[in-house]
């Protein structure tokens, strides 16, 4: 056993998992078995295969190899998903890249099994962390070593997590609706906005004022930004070749990515964030004031009518770019500039909010590794 082991609390042992529970390592069965006409044992062929709440066989095979049985735990062992778990409902045949994984003896209550092995993926993941291509072998994962209490002690702890587990799903789901709403509101004040007789079609051309020139030789000033599908975001890699020709972005400015454009990679600058450069390569602009406010326009532009528009432009484009001549070319209905106002006003409200959620669920998130270390540290 591993001599930097923590100390357990008293009644505790360490073993490894192959000396307390069943490990069956899957196997592929042979390819001229499989069949999606029902003959057979339903497929499990690797980590990917996992609906939210039961598995997702892929087809059936006529010759199962390794079997999983109602009940067991299947645990991913390859890849970027290794230490997902789920639980088998029926008998699955198990391909490579997942194990089924039971209680041996009755050394485990089966209530506390599943915490066991939430326990041991914490360090698990520890282990793998940072290979290309995660891989657990069935020898080091029967060697895990895994802290187990007393039986009865199984049983209390299982109790006490299953009511406290429940509570935290119970807070997640609440602040994953309420998140949900408040990202809805940006939208909800577009519909209002657009509403009244005053509205009207403008050309984008003279609404919005494209950021051509680079930042020069101040680029190293300035952090790299990106766009992605949840807005402004720090760029996955580093200034290129030619950092000055950078675009400089600041409260206003409005940038996408034209070749991503169509998967919502929609960023901007919004009041009090922090100027940053960004790709040469990306689309870069501004409201003009008076005639289209910027963060009115980029809520609709990542709004439901937003990408309705953009399907439209790109409709038979080569590689489906979007570059500012053609979002220039394009109108669009907009509020007079009072409402535009309005609900800008109300949308930069919404931003404090949506970041309190985030963090608060951020907080929640990180509550059932922080009960299991108490579990298992004997605390709780």
């Amino acid at each position: 056993m591993n001599e930097r082991l923590r100390s357990l609390p008293d009644g505790w042992r360490w073993a490894r998992l192959g000396e307390v529970c069943e490990v069956v390592m899957g196997q592929s069965p042979p390819g001229a078995s499989y069949n999606s006409d029902g003959r057979g044992v339903l497929l499990l062929n690797g980590p990917t295969e996992f609906g939210a709440m039961h598995p997702t066989p892929v087809q059936w095979t006529a010759s199962p190899t390794r079997i999983a049985r109602p009940g067991d735990f299947l645990f991913c062992v390859r890849g970027a998903t290794t230490g997902r778990m789920n639980v088998a409902d029926q008998s699955y045949c198990i391909g490579r890249g997942l194990a089924a994984i039971r209680d041996k003896d009755g050394q485990v209550d089966m209530g506390f099994l599943p915490y066991l092995l939430r326990r041991a993926t914490q360090d698990i993941l520890k282990e793998t962390a940072g290979s290309t291509f995660p891989n657990l072998p069935g020898e080091k994962l029967e060697r895990f070593p895994v802290a187990l209490p007393p039986f009865a002690e199984q049983k209390r702890i299982a109790a006490v997590l299953n009511e406290r587990m429940a509570a935290v799903e119970r807070a997640r789901a609440a602040a994953e609706a309420q998140l949900e709403a408040a990202k809805a509101m940006p939208a909800a004040y577009i519909r209002g906005s657009l509403v009244g007789s005053q509205i009207k079609q403008i050309s984008l051309g003279e609404g919005l004022v494209e950021v051509c020139n680079g930042v020069g030789s101040s680029w190293d000033r300035y952090p790299v930004l990106g766009a992605t599908r949840n807005g402004l975001a720090p760029a996955k890699e580093p200034v290129g070749k030619k950092p000055e020709r950078y675009k400089l972005v600041n409260e206003g400015t409005i940038f996408y990515n034209p070749m991503r454009i169509l998967l919502g990679s929609i960023a901007m600058l919004d009041d009090g964030d922090p100027a940053g450069i960004t790709s040469p390569d990306y689309v870069v602009f501004r409201g003009v004031s008076g005639v289209l406010h910027p963060r009115w326009f980029y809520y609709w532009l990542r709004s439901s009518r937003g990408d309705d528009f953009i399907r439209t432009l790109t409709r038979g484009a080569v590689r489906e770019r979007l570059l500012f001549r053609r979002l220039a070319r394009a109108s669009v209905t907009v509020p007079p500039w009072g409402a535009q106002l309005e609900a800008a006003e109300l949308m930069k409200q919404v931003r404090p909010i949506r970041r309190k959620l985030e963090e608060e669920l951020d907080a929640i998130n990180k509550l059932p590794a922080a009960l299991l270390r108490r579990a298992f540290s004997g605390a709780l």
